[in-house]
């Protein structure tokens, strides 16, 4: 029990959905009935948690994205700069992610990606982004306001930021000068971190102690699995870790945790990390944080023996499979992702009721 537990507690309270706690079966009660799915609720941000949910959406109609939002760069981070706003773009990504593959589900999707092309203020402004900010100047709220743009995409899924603040990313790298290779800097902002050419050492946000979303706290309590990547390591996974409520809900769920590998490197973050380096440095800024299964693409684990005790050091399993696209690109499928999920889901979960 952490000393931030108070202030979850006060969290479920604000919010209904939290009181109702675990699904009835893990309460002692009423088992669901046969063939309700799973509850499952997605962490992430950009293309990482786009391809998760492109593939979830495949084996669940009870799904919940928790989104980062510490973007800073391109038409999010302008939009953030000039009227104080979260950046959307994460959260657009992951809303065209969840739109389904009939005619209107993949128009809209197309519709919300399009960014327009001008020699004027609206070049590389996402449709998408503007319709986002757009309610929640209407609406005054940023969960009701995504909650209508996913009402009208018909999203398989609902959508909410992991805070109500606009955060900054901060990076302790070493070697971020290539003139200075063993001093350590500070580098801020998401984008920088993410093309840093240097040696990450930690990431924080600031403000150090960021609300929840409340109600992304409920989804995680009432969650039948987690899910935490893949994408970039430092700039949109492990950000979630790093908002004490959120991390609270991680620690104390019944939910069953999965954390799905990156099929490679990623050029400046992660250059160079193996899988099992992944899992270290997640362990380091949350080593509170027990895991139940890390998937991982068997093509991109030359060292299965190290993952291995990697992930029994997080207190999980590891399981491998096929999840890259066929043309070599590292990039999920999500046909491949979602069969990998639902085995998973199958085998490491308790009996599922919705089998």
């Amino acid at each position: 029990m952490t000393q931030r537990t108070p202030r979850l507690g006060r969290l479920r309270r604000m919010v209904p959905e939290a009181r109702a706690g675990r699904p009835a079966e893990a309460r002692g009660g009423r088992p669901r009935r046969r063939g309700a799915q799973p509850k499952v609720v997605a962490l992430g941000g950009g293309m990482g948690l786009s391809a998760s949910l492109a593939a979830l959406r495949r084996i669940t109609g009870d799904l919940t994205a928790v989104v980062t939002v510490a973007d800073d760069g391109g038409s999010s981070g302008r939009l953030r700069d000039e009227l104080g706003v979260l950046p959307p773009g994460d959260l657009r990504k992951a809303l065209a992610a969840l739109c389904g593959d009939d005619e209107w589900g993949q128009t809209w999707a197309r519709v919300i990606q399009h960014r327009f092309q001008s020699q004027g203020d609206l070049h590389e402004h996402a449709v998408g982004n503007l319709l986002i900010v757009a309610l929640w100047e209407q609406l005054g709220d940023h969960v009701q306001a995504l909650d209508l743009v996913g009402k009208l995409l018909g999203a398989h899924g609902r959508v909410l930021p992991m805070s109500a603040v606009p955060l900054e990313l901060q990076a302790l790298v070493k070697g971020h000068d290539p003139e200075r290779p063993d001093d350590v800097d500070t580098v801020r902002g998401q984008a920088t971190v993410a093309l840093t050419p240097g040696e990450v050492q930690s990431v924080h946000l600031v403000p150090h102690d960021p609300p929840a979303v409340p109600e992304a706290v409920a989804a995680v309590l009432d969650a039948d699995w987690v899910v935490l990547g893949p994408g970039s390591w430092f700039s949109s996974v492990i950000p979630h870790l790093l908002v004490p409520e959120l991390l609270d809900a991680l620690t104390e769920t019944k939910a069953r945790r999965v954390l799905s590998l990156n099929l490679a490197p990623q050029p400046g973050e992660t250059e160079g990390f193996s899988p099992q380096r992944h899992l270290e440095v997640l362990g380091r800024h949350a080593p509170k944080l027990a895991l139940d299964v890390v998937l991982a693409d068997e093509a991109a684990v030359p060292d299965r023996d190290s993952l291995t005790e990697a992930a029994k050091r997080l207190g999980a399993a590891v399981e491998l499979a096929p999840v890259a696209r066929p043309d070599g690109t590292p990039r999920h499928d999500p046909e491949l992702l979602a069969a990998a999920y639902d085995r998973i889901f199958r085998m490491h979960g308790r009996i599922g009721p919705w089998r």
